[in-house]
């Protein structure tokens, strides 16, 4: 598979993706944000030490989950010692021990952990994804970046969109990039002035999903108690009473 080097070639090949699987080859094929791709590919060199002896992904990581969602979570991007190394969106961090506990506890996940790309892990009516594909320097993607990597968003959505009815937003970031989405999938002109970001933030469009905001659920909010296990499961009960989801 051709691999996307130009902002211009994210574009051609997202919208060429029929299905999940070839997005998601794609995805993992692309090369098109230079500071990205020397991040994430020093952090696979170097390593952690706590995983000096595992072979990092070190690649764009591609979304997961199922091809019917109902509910879908969008988050910034992937961790430098998480998705970078495992391959799969939330594996391998403690912010991924955080949001699959949640899950499992609202029936969305079969298992309450997510360690590794071939741990078991499966989820009902729910897929997950991120703004940008990459590991950034400090979490912190530039403009330009999320730019460049808002088509393979864009495509997903698309791909998703027969049955889903509820988006939740990790963070300010997620929730800002919702809006493009808006435009580019649904055809529908974002609200103006954008709704504000913040826990339990709800935004109803017409046809569009409804957008749910969450806490992020990195360290810096679950280890000061921003975020509690119980606020997570608030925004997970009202995204399943939201989309229909027993």
């Amino acid at each position: 598979m051709a691999e996307s080097r130009t902002p211009e070639q994210v574009v051609a090949r997202a919208a060429r993706a029929t299905d999940l699987a070839h997005l998601d080859a794609a995805v993992s094929d692309c090369f098109a944000c230079p500071r990205l791709v020397r991040w994430r590919e020093e952090v696979a060199r170097t390593r952690r030490a706590a995983f000096r002896d595992q072979e990092y992904w070190g690649r764009p990581v591609p979304g997961f989950g199922t091809g019917d969602a109902r509910i879908a979570i969008l988050g910034l991007a992937p961790a430098a010692h998480g998705g970078n190394r495992t391959g799969r969106i939330f594996t391998g961090d403690r912010s991924g021990d955080v949001l699959f506990a949640a899950l499992h506890r609202a029936g969305l996940a079969n298992q309450p952990t997510s360690v590794a790309a071939d741990d078991g892990l499966a989820l009902r009516d729910l897929r997950i994804f991120s703004a940008v594909r990459c590991a950034p320097p400090d979490n912190k993607p530039t403009p330009e970046e999320r730019d460049t990597c808002a088509p393979w968003l864009h495509r997903e959505v698309t791909l998703i969109r027969p049955t889903l009815r509820v988006v939740v937003a990790l963070g300010a970031f997620a929730w800002a990039a919702w809006w493009p989405v808006l435009r580019q999938v649904y055809g529908q002109r974002p609200p103006s002035p954008r709704p504000a970001f913040g826990h339990g933030a709800h935004w109803s469009g017409t046809d569009a999903p409804d957008l749910l905001g969450c806490y992020h659920v990195s360290q810096q909010n679950t280890f000061t108690g921003r975020l509690t296990p119980e606020m997570l499961d608030d925004v997970f009960g009202q995204a399943k009473l939201l989309a229909g989801v027993d």
